[in-house]
Protein backbone atom coordinates (compact mmCIF):
# COMPACT_ATOMS: atom_id res chain seq x y z
CA UNK A 1 0.00 0.00 0.00
CA UNK A 2 1.62 3.23 -1.15
CA UNK A 3 -0.72 5.66 0.60
CA UNK A 4 -1.13 6.35 4.29
CA UNK A 5 -3.66 4.36 6.27
CA UNK A 6 -6.18 6.41 8.24
CA UNK A 7 -7.97 4.28 10.83
CA UNK A 8 -11.27 5.71 12.10
CA UNK A 9 -12.88 4.38 15.28
CA UNK A 10 -16.64 5.02 15.21
CA UNK A 11 -17.08 3.28 18.57
CA UNK A 12 -14.92 6.03 20.08
CA UNK A 13 -17.05 8.72 18.41
CA UNK A 14 -20.18 7.16 19.92
CA UNK A 15 -18.52 6.82 23.32
CA UNK A 16 -17.55 10.49 23.25
CA UNK A 17 -21.12 11.50 22.37
CA UNK A 18 -22.48 9.40 25.22
CA UNK A 19 -19.98 10.90 27.66
CA UNK A 20 -20.94 14.45 26.68
CA UNK A 21 -24.64 13.59 26.70
CA UNK A 22 -24.21 12.18 30.20
CA UNK A 23 -22.97 15.56 31.45
CA UNK A 24 -26.34 17.20 30.78
CA UNK A 25 -30.03 16.79 31.52
CA UNK A 26 -31.15 18.00 28.11
CA UNK A 27 -31.16 16.72 24.54
CA UNK A 28 -27.80 16.29 22.79
CA UNK A 29 -27.43 16.74 19.06
CA UNK A 30 -24.27 16.10 16.99
CA UNK A 31 -22.37 18.40 14.65
CA UNK A 32 -21.21 16.54 11.52
CA UNK A 33 -20.17 19.47 9.32
CA UNK A 34 -16.95 19.47 7.27
CA UNK A 35 -17.46 15.81 6.35
CA UNK A 36 -17.80 14.83 9.99
CA UNK A 37 -14.67 16.81 10.93
CA UNK A 38 -12.77 14.83 8.31
CA UNK A 39 -13.85 11.36 9.48
CA UNK A 40 -16.69 10.85 6.98
CA UNK A 41 -20.04 12.46 7.73
CA UNK A 42 -22.21 9.60 6.49
CA UNK A 43 -20.46 6.92 8.57
CA UNK A 44 -20.32 9.16 11.63
CA UNK A 45 -23.98 10.14 11.36
CA UNK A 46 -25.05 6.53 10.82
CA UNK A 47 -23.17 5.38 13.93
CA UNK A 48 -24.55 8.22 16.05
CA UNK A 49 -28.07 7.67 14.76
CA UNK A 50 -27.87 4.04 15.91
CA UNK A 51 -26.74 5.35 19.29
CA UNK A 52 -29.84 7.53 19.57
CA UNK A 53 -28.92 10.89 18.04
CA UNK A 54 -31.92 12.42 16.32
CA UNK A 55 -30.65 15.89 15.46
CA UNK A 56 -27.61 16.71 13.37
CA UNK A 57 -26.06 20.06 12.43
CA UNK A 58 -24.23 20.82 9.19
CA UNK A 59 -22.64 24.06 8.00
CA UNK A 60 -24.34 24.38 4.61
CA UNK A 61 -27.34 22.74 2.97
CA UNK A 62 -25.27 20.74 0.49
CA UNK A 63 -23.61 18.85 3.34
CA UNK A 64 -26.97 17.36 4.27
CA UNK A 65 -27.62 15.52 1.00
CA UNK A 66 -25.64 12.34 1.66
CA UNK A 67 -26.74 12.20 5.31
CA UNK A 68 -30.43 12.46 4.42
CA UNK A 69 -30.05 9.86 1.69
CA UNK A 70 -28.43 7.48 4.17
CA UNK A 71 -30.63 8.03 7.23
CA UNK A 72 -33.99 8.79 5.65
CA UNK A 73 -36.64 11.05 7.12
CA UNK A 74 -36.28 10.39 10.85
CA UNK A 75 -33.47 12.72 12.00
CA UNK A 76 -33.71 16.48 11.98
CA UNK A 77 -30.86 18.03 9.99
CA UNK A 78 -30.23 21.68 10.85
CA UNK A 79 -28.16 24.09 8.78
CA UNK A 80 -26.01 26.71 10.54
CA UNK A 81 -25.76 28.98 7.48
CA UNK A 82 -29.52 29.31 7.39
CA UNK A 83 -31.65 29.86 4.31
CA UNK A 84 -29.31 31.09 1.59
CA UNK A 85 -30.41 32.30 -1.81
CA UNK A 86 -30.64 29.25 -4.05
CA UNK A 87 -31.17 26.82 -1.14
CA UNK A 88 -34.97 26.87 -1.13
CA UNK A 89 -35.54 23.76 -3.22
CA UNK A 90 -32.91 21.77 -1.32
CA UNK A 91 -34.32 22.82 2.05
CA UNK A 92 -37.80 21.77 0.94
CA UNK A 93 -36.85 18.50 -0.73
CA UNK A 94 -34.52 17.31 2.04
CA UNK A 95 -36.73 18.68 4.84
CA UNK A 96 -33.85 20.63 6.33
CA UNK A 97 -34.15 23.06 9.22
CA UNK A 98 -32.26 26.30 8.50
CA UNK A 99 -31.01 28.40 11.40
CA UNK A 100 -32.18 31.84 10.23
CA UNK A 101 -29.38 34.34 10.85
CA UNK A 102 -30.87 37.68 9.77
CA UNK A 103 -34.09 39.52 9.14
CA UNK A 104 -33.49 39.03 5.41
CA UNK A 105 -33.21 35.27 5.83
CA UNK A 106 -36.29 35.17 8.02
CA UNK A 107 -38.30 37.15 5.47
CA UNK A 108 -37.15 34.94 2.58
CA UNK A 109 -37.91 31.76 4.50
CA UNK A 110 -41.41 32.83 5.47
CA UNK A 111 -42.16 33.97 1.92
CA UNK A 112 -40.74 30.98 0.03
CA UNK A 113 -41.41 28.13 2.48
CA UNK A 114 -44.37 29.14 4.68
CA UNK A 115 -44.94 26.62 7.44
CA UNK A 116 -41.57 24.90 6.89
CA UNK A 117 -39.52 24.23 10.06
CA UNK A 118 -36.77 26.70 10.99
CA UNK A 119 -34.58 27.74 13.88
CA UNK A 120 -33.20 31.12 14.89
CA UNK A 121 -29.57 32.01 15.47
CA UNK A 122 -28.78 35.01 17.66
CA UNK A 123 -25.54 36.96 17.98
CA UNK A 124 -24.64 37.34 21.65
CA UNK A 125 -21.25 38.94 21.08
CA UNK A 126 -19.23 36.80 18.68
CA UNK A 127 -20.14 39.02 15.69
CA UNK A 128 -20.12 36.17 13.23
CA UNK A 129 -23.61 34.81 12.56
CA UNK A 130 -27.03 35.62 13.97
CA UNK A 131 -29.36 38.48 14.72
CA UNK A 132 -28.18 41.15 17.10
CA UNK A 133 -30.29 42.26 20.03
CA UNK A 134 -32.12 45.10 18.27
CA UNK A 135 -32.81 43.02 15.15
CA UNK A 136 -34.20 40.21 17.24
CA UNK A 137 -36.38 42.54 19.27
CA UNK A 138 -37.95 43.80 16.04
CA UNK A 139 -38.96 40.35 14.75
CA UNK A 140 -39.10 38.13 17.84
CA UNK A 141 -42.87 38.23 18.22
CA UNK A 142 -43.41 37.32 14.57
CA UNK A 143 -40.75 34.61 14.57
CA UNK A 144 -41.86 32.99 17.83
CA UNK A 145 -45.46 32.88 16.61
CA UNK A 146 -44.25 30.52 13.86
CA UNK A 147 -42.79 28.12 16.47
CA UNK A 148 -39.07 27.80 15.73
CA UNK A 149 -37.56 24.41 16.52
CA UNK A 150 -34.75 26.06 18.47
CA UNK A 151 -33.33 29.49 19.29
CA UNK A 152 -29.55 29.27 19.50
CA UNK A 153 -26.33 31.21 19.84
CA UNK A 154 -22.65 30.26 19.82
CA UNK A 155 -19.92 30.89 22.39
CA UNK A 156 -16.70 32.52 21.22
CA UNK A 157 -14.38 31.51 24.09
CA UNK A 158 -15.85 28.35 25.60
CA UNK A 159 -12.48 26.58 25.36
CA UNK A 160 -11.22 29.05 27.97
CA UNK A 161 -13.41 28.39 31.04
CA UNK A 162 -12.37 31.54 32.90
CA UNK A 163 -12.74 33.91 29.96
CA UNK A 164 -15.10 36.81 30.80
CA UNK A 165 -16.74 36.47 27.38
CA UNK A 166 -18.51 33.30 28.54
CA UNK A 167 -20.69 34.87 31.26
CA UNK A 168 -21.12 37.95 29.07
CA UNK A 169 -22.61 35.90 26.26
CA UNK A 170 -24.66 33.84 28.67
CA UNK A 171 -26.14 37.02 30.11
CA UNK A 172 -26.93 38.37 26.64
CA UNK A 173 -28.53 35.08 25.61
CA UNK A 174 -30.76 35.13 28.66
CA UNK A 175 -31.74 38.74 28.02
CA UNK A 176 -32.71 37.86 24.45
CA UNK A 177 -34.52 34.59 25.18
CA UNK A 178 -35.79 34.35 28.77
CA UNK A 179 -39.51 33.67 28.78
CA UNK A 180 -39.80 32.39 25.21
CA UNK A 181 -41.57 29.09 24.60
CA UNK A 182 -39.09 27.73 22.05
CA UNK A 183 -36.27 25.37 23.00
CA UNK A 184 -32.91 27.11 23.51
CA UNK A 185 -29.33 26.08 22.71
CA UNK A 186 -26.04 27.80 23.57
CA UNK A 187 -23.45 25.09 24.21
CA UNK A 188 -21.20 23.17 21.84
CA UNK A 189 -18.44 20.96 23.33
CA UNK A 190 -16.79 23.74 25.33
CA UNK A 191 -20.13 25.04 26.54
CA UNK A 192 -21.11 21.60 27.83
CA UNK A 193 -17.92 21.55 29.90
CA UNK A 194 -18.73 24.99 31.36
CA UNK A 195 -21.60 23.44 33.30
CA UNK A 196 -25.40 23.37 33.61
CA UNK A 197 -25.93 27.12 33.34
CA UNK A 198 -24.93 26.86 29.68
CA UNK A 199 -26.89 23.72 28.72
CA UNK A 200 -30.49 24.96 28.30
CA UNK A 201 -32.65 22.56 26.20
CA UNK A 202 -30.20 21.30 23.58
CA UNK A 203 -26.43 20.98 23.28
CA UNK A 204 -24.51 20.65 20.01
CA UNK A 205 -21.13 18.91 20.55
CA UNK A 206 -18.70 18.93 17.65
CA UNK A 207 -14.94 18.59 18.22
CA UNK A 208 -15.44 16.61 21.42
CA UNK A 209 -17.08 13.81 19.45
CA UNK A 210 -13.93 13.46 17.36
CA UNK A 211 -11.44 13.26 20.21
CA UNK A 212 -10.26 16.86 20.32
CA UNK A 213 -9.77 19.53 22.95
CA UNK A 214 -11.24 21.03 25.04
CA UNK A 215 -12.73 17.60 25.92
CA UNK A 216 -9.61 16.22 27.57
CA UNK A 217 -11.27 12.91 28.52
CA UNK A 218 -12.32 12.14 24.94
CA UNK A 219 -11.33 8.85 23.39
CA UNK A 220 -9.06 9.08 20.36
CA UNK A 221 -10.94 8.48 17.12
CA UNK A 222 -8.20 8.35 14.47
CA UNK A 223 -4.77 6.87 13.82
CA UNK A 224 -2.58 7.69 10.82
CA UNK A 225 0.25 5.46 9.63
CA UNK A 226 2.46 6.42 6.67
CA UNK A 227 4.22 3.73 4.62
CA UNK A 228 7.96 3.82 4.06
CA UNK A 229 8.78 3.93 0.33
CA UNK A 230 12.56 3.89 0.52
CA UNK A 231 15.39 3.91 3.07
CA UNK A 232 18.85 5.30 2.24
CA UNK A 233 22.16 5.84 4.04
CA UNK A 234 23.68 9.32 4.16
CA UNK A 235 27.26 10.22 4.93
CA UNK A 236 28.04 13.04 7.32
CA UNK A 237 27.56 16.35 5.51
CA UNK A 238 24.96 15.19 2.96
CA UNK A 239 21.71 17.14 2.67
CA UNK A 240 18.03 16.20 2.42
CA UNK A 241 15.07 17.63 0.53
CA UNK A 242 14.15 20.89 -1.14
CA UNK A 243 16.37 23.85 -0.35
CA UNK A 244 19.01 21.66 1.38
CA UNK A 245 17.54 22.83 4.68
CA UNK A 246 18.82 19.83 6.67
CA UNK A 247 22.34 18.46 6.71
CA UNK A 248 23.47 15.22 8.33
CA UNK A 249 25.84 15.72 11.26
CA UNK A 250 26.65 11.99 11.43
CA UNK A 251 26.14 8.91 9.25
CA UNK A 252 22.36 8.85 8.98
CA UNK A 253 19.62 6.52 7.80
CA UNK A 254 16.72 8.36 6.11
CA UNK A 255 13.27 6.84 5.47
CA UNK A 256 11.18 8.50 2.78
CA UNK A 257 7.48 8.04 3.58
CA UNK A 258 4.32 8.61 1.59
CA UNK A 259 2.55 11.78 2.76
CA UNK A 260 2.84 15.52 2.32
CA UNK A 261 1.00 18.80 2.19
CA UNK A 262 -1.34 17.36 -0.46
CA UNK A 263 -2.48 15.01 2.30
CA UNK A 264 -3.08 17.74 4.87
CA UNK A 265 0.38 17.63 6.48
CA UNK A 266 1.29 21.27 6.91
CA UNK A 267 4.59 22.68 5.62
CA UNK A 268 5.14 24.35 8.96
CA UNK A 269 5.91 20.85 10.29
CA UNK A 270 9.17 20.87 8.28
CA UNK A 271 12.10 19.98 10.58
CA UNK A 272 9.65 19.92 13.52
CA UNK A 273 7.30 16.95 13.41
CA UNK A 274 7.88 13.64 15.14
CA UNK A 275 6.72 10.27 13.85
CA UNK A 276 6.84 7.02 15.82
CA UNK A 277 7.99 3.46 15.28
CA UNK A 278 6.22 1.82 18.19
CA UNK A 279 7.34 3.86 21.18
CA UNK A 280 10.47 5.24 19.51
CA UNK A 281 10.31 8.85 18.22
CA UNK A 282 11.75 9.64 14.79
CA UNK A 283 12.29 13.22 13.67
CA UNK A 284 11.08 14.63 10.40
CA UNK A 285 14.09 16.27 8.71
CA UNK A 286 14.01 18.68 5.82
CA UNK A 287 10.94 20.18 4.25
CA UNK A 288 7.46 18.71 3.98
CA UNK A 289 6.90 18.33 0.25
CA UNK A 290 3.69 17.68 -1.68
CA UNK A 291 3.79 13.89 -1.44
CA UNK A 292 6.77 12.91 0.70
CA UNK A 293 8.39 13.26 4.11
CA UNK A 294 11.95 12.35 5.06
CA UNK A 295 12.45 10.85 8.50
CA UNK A 296 15.63 10.17 10.49
CA UNK A 297 15.43 6.47 11.45
CA UNK A 298 19.11 6.02 12.30
CA UNK A 299 18.48 4.87 15.85
CA UNK A 300 15.81 2.29 15.11
CA UNK A 301 16.70 -1.35 15.75
CA UNK A 302 15.15 -2.37 12.43
CA UNK A 303 14.20 -0.91 9.06
CA UNK A 304 10.58 0.25 9.39
CA UNK A 305 7.82 -0.47 6.88
CA UNK A 306 5.61 2.32 8.26
CA UNK A 307 5.72 5.17 10.75
CA UNK A 308 2.89 6.58 12.87
CA UNK A 309 1.98 10.26 12.75
CA UNK A 310 -1.24 10.11 14.80
CA UNK A 311 -1.67 7.31 17.31
CA UNK A 312 -1.11 6.25 20.92
CA UNK A 313 2.10 8.29 21.24
CA UNK A 314 0.85 11.45 19.48
CA UNK A 315 -2.69 12.78 19.48
CA UNK A 316 -4.37 15.05 16.97
CA UNK A 317 -3.87 17.96 19.36
CA UNK A 318 -0.20 17.06 19.93
CA UNK A 319 0.34 17.28 16.18
CA UNK A 320 -1.66 20.50 16.02
CA UNK A 321 0.56 22.04 18.68
CA UNK A 322 3.65 21.29 16.59
CA UNK A 323 1.96 22.93 13.60
CA UNK A 324 0.89 25.95 15.70
CA UNK A 325 -2.76 25.30 14.94
CA UNK A 326 -5.72 23.45 16.49
CA UNK A 327 -6.98 19.90 16.32
CA UNK A 328 -9.99 21.01 14.27
CA UNK A 329 -7.71 21.98 11.39
CA UNK A 330 -5.66 18.80 11.53
CA UNK A 331 -8.79 16.64 11.38
CA UNK A 332 -10.60 18.56 8.66
CA UNK A 333 -7.49 18.59 6.45
CA UNK A 334 -7.04 14.80 6.46
CA UNK A 335 -6.38 14.03 2.83
CA UNK A 336 -8.54 12.20 0.32
CA UNK A 337 -5.65 9.95 -0.76
CA UNK A 338 -5.47 8.03 2.50
CA UNK A 339 -6.62 4.44 2.56
CA UNK A 340 -9.43 4.79 5.10
CA UNK A 341 -10.27 1.90 7.39
CA UNK A 342 -13.42 2.57 9.39
CA UNK A 343 -14.56 0.22 12.11
CA UNK A 344 -17.17 0.30 14.83
CA UNK A 345 -20.89 0.96 14.81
Amino acid sequence: MSTGRLTIDLDAVVANWRALDGMTNCKTAAVVKANGYGLGAVNVAKALFKAGVRQFFVAVAEEAVAIRNELGEKPDISVFSGHMKGDTDLIRELRLTPMLNSVDQLTMHFETLPGHPFGIQLDTGMNRLGMEMQEWAAVAELALAQRPTVVMSHLACADEPDHPMNPHQLDNFKKMTDGIGAPRSLAATGGILLGPDYHFDLTRPGIGLYGGLPFEQAQATVELDLPVIQVRDLAEGEVVGYGNTWQAERPTKIATVSGGYADGLFRILSDKATLYHGDIPCKLVGRVSMDLLTIDVTDLPEVPTKLSLIGPKQSVDDLASQAKTIGYEVLTQLGARYNRKTFGK
